[in-house]
């Protein structure tokens, strides 16, 4: 293997086989694994709340320690993928991941729960976002967005295959069965899979995908690289965060709340993970579709239309009274959602440049984490208060609107900005 001062090949030259493309499809398998099983948690709501009785804040509580410990993880997870690359952050992460859940299969008491789900599962979901999505942007300059969309799809499809599956293990066993499962999944797709990652292509002997071929696009397809240091210092980065923060707060809410308000509406537990698998499918025409459009526009453009998708979304789910309109929300939302998701490191690279990619990325993920812990979180609350999401979906539409003007005002550093 070669490092970066054994790359000898020229800028031009097109290899025979490109290694990028292993990566790409070896990150959206880990992706699957990992974020289907964690975008699974909904269906699992109301099996441990009828078995011990937790309120439904005291039990989306753990979520949220579990978001907050994956948005710091993200970034370390980040700086260790800047120095090491991904397949040691992976391995690890994968490891607490799936220990969790197989520990949450012997869960009997609240404190386990927030043991086992809110710290190993937390601890483990620090690790596939920032480092893979990273990585995924050092191995193109040309197709980027696309590439990026793809990884990111592993995140739909493990949203289309998990939750169902989830509920069909929890109606032919039980919840606990269901967790050895998963944690058995985890361990099987991330671990030995992450040997075929690489964080670069100097260590294969190749360089990014489009280096060299696409100079008149590189102003759009990377900005001038500055330090994290540097980063912190301008305006651009905190709203960035602020976006992402809007983000992971709408998202999770209606990842750990939407199957138990669709149970709550009389439909089935079937149907209610079949909602999750529609968001999940229609996500991956989000990521995949967004993807192409930024490698075309910029990712700022994807941000914008999957903010005002999403608040559509969520108005109508406030209306939704019937499975049909649910179905019609879990497509917008999917796509929604997807849209943004996909924009995430692209904006980092135009804006931020690669050098210090992973860290900034990380830092932007806690942000997410914060709102993500901070959503399942109130709706929760608002539900025992109310006996209704209403008011919390409510809060999400506005929260989407913001995130839109948020978007709206991003424009590229200045040099006046940047302090040297």
């Amino acid at each position: 293997m070669l490092n970066n001062r054994d790359a000898v090949q020229s800028p031009g030259k097109t290899p025979g086989f490109f290694y990028g493309y292993v990566v790409v499809a070896t990150a959206a398998i880990i992706m699957l694994a990992m974020w289907g099983t964690y975008y699974s948690f909904g269906i699992f709501f109301k099996p441990l709340l009828s078995e011990f009785g937790w309120t439904r804040a005291m039990t989306s509580g753990a979520f949220s320690l579990s978001t907050i410990l994956h948005g710091i993880g993200a970034i370390f997870a980040g700086r260790l993928t800047d120095r090491f690359g991904p397949r040691m952050v992976i391995r690890i992460t994968g490891l607490s991941l799936g220990l969790g859940y197989l520990l949450m299969s012997q869960t009997t008491s609240i404190w386990q729960l927030y043991v086992f789900y809110g710290v190993m599962v937390g601890i483990g979901m620090g690790g596939p976002f920032v480092p893979l999505l990273s990585t995924t942007a050092r191995w193109f300059e040309a197709r980027r967005g696309l590439m990026t969309g793809i990884v990111a799809a592993g995140i739909g499809a493990g949203a289309v295959i998990m939750p169902p599956l989830a509920n069909w293990l929890i109606l032919k066993y039980n919840w606990s069965v269901a967790y050895v499962i998963f944690g058995s999944v985890v361990l099987v797709l991330t671990i030995p899979v992450a040997q075929l990652l690489s964080r670069d292509p100097a260590q294969m002997g190749q360089v990014p995908y489009g280096q060299g071929e696409v100079e008149e696009q590189r102003p759009r397809l990377e900005g001038r690289s500055i330090s994290f240091r540097q980063a912190l210092g301008t305006w651009q980065f905190w709203t960035v965060c602020a976006m992402t923060m809007c983000l992971g707060f709408i998202l999770f809410t209606i990842m750990v709340h939407i199957a138990p308000h669709v149970t709550d509406m009389g439909i089935s537990a079937a149907n209610a993970a079949n909602t999750l698998a529609v968001i999940g499918i229609f996500s991956i025409v989000g990521k995949v579709g967004m993807g192409y459009m930024i490698d075309r526009t910029s990712s700022r453009a994807a941000w914008m239309i999957g903010f005002v998708t999403m608040a559509m979304a969520l108005f109508l789910l406030l209306a939704a009274r019937d499975i049909w309109v649910l179905y019609v929300f879990a497509v917008i939302f999917g796509f929604a959602y997807g849209a943004c998701v996909t924009a995430e490191a692209p904006l980092i690279a135009e804006l931020f440049g690669l050098s210090s990619h992973g860290v900034i990325f990380g830092f932007v993920s806690m942000s997410f984490t914060i709102g993500a812990a901070v959503g399942p979180l109130q709706a929760g609350y608002i539900f025992d208060v109310n006996s209704s999401y209403q008011m919390a979906f409510l809060i999400c539409g506005v929260v989407a609107i913001i995130g839109l003007a948020l978007t709206a005002i991003v424009k590229p550093i200045s040099d006046k900005q940047i302090a040297y």
